[in-house]
């Protein structure tokens, strides 16, 4: 359908009673058929900037909880494109020294081409984060406000393409705390 066809059915009598489900998917057509393929190539295109983190990576990771709580762990993430190359999605774990889970979170990076942004939402623990991501020329930064805390996170690819990331957490004027360190190393 194209958005002639959709005026000319906005401008019959009783168009006000379609069933909401047909009048979505008279828009949807309409969109679609003005093109929704340039959108997700311009998508693709923008998330294969982060390419460099498909795979699997290991490695230690140090959290600090606050003075003298510190945990020193193992840290695994999985990341793969899905939807075609539209989204990243992203499943870090954390394993203490016997083996067991002390940390698990799922997140997805995808691009808005709309709005020439990309998005990161992470979940753990029945919580989630919902942030703009920046893409830098090695990495990625990405920050949220909790409370009076606000939480910045950066990853770069070392000179032995090596995932370094950290957290730093910030209260009003106080300097950042470093809360997350973590240096993984690409499995095979």
């Amino acid at each position: 359908m194209d958005l002639q066809m959709l005026r000319q059915s906005f401008q019959r009598p009783g168009w006000h009673q379609l069933p909401a489900f047909a009048l979505l998917a008279l828009l949807t057509s309409a969109v679609q058929a003005q093109g929704p393929g340039a959108a997700a190539a311009a998508e693709r295109q923008a998330m294969q900037k982060l390419a460099f983190l498909a795979g699997r990576w290991a490695g230690p990771v140090t959290i600090t909880h606050g003075p003298g709580a510190v945990l020193h762990l193992t840290q695994s993430e999985e990341v793969r494109y899905k939807l075609d190359g539209l989204v990243i999605l992203v499943e870090g774990s954390s394993t203490g020294p016997d083996g067991t889970t002390q940390f698990q979170a799922l997140a997805t990076i995808a691009y808005d081409d709309s709005s020439h942004t990309y998005r990161f939402r992470a979940y753990n623990n029945g919580r989630y984060v919902d942030s703009e991501l920046t893409v830098l020329a090695d990495g990625f930064s990405w920050g949220f406000d909790a409370g009076p805390a606000h939480v910045l996170n950066a990853m770069h690819l070392t000179s032995r393409g090596e995932w370094q990331e950290s957290s730093e957490v910030r209260f009003g004027d106080q300097p950042p705390q470093r809360s997350v360190e973590m240096l993984l190393h690409r499995e095979p």
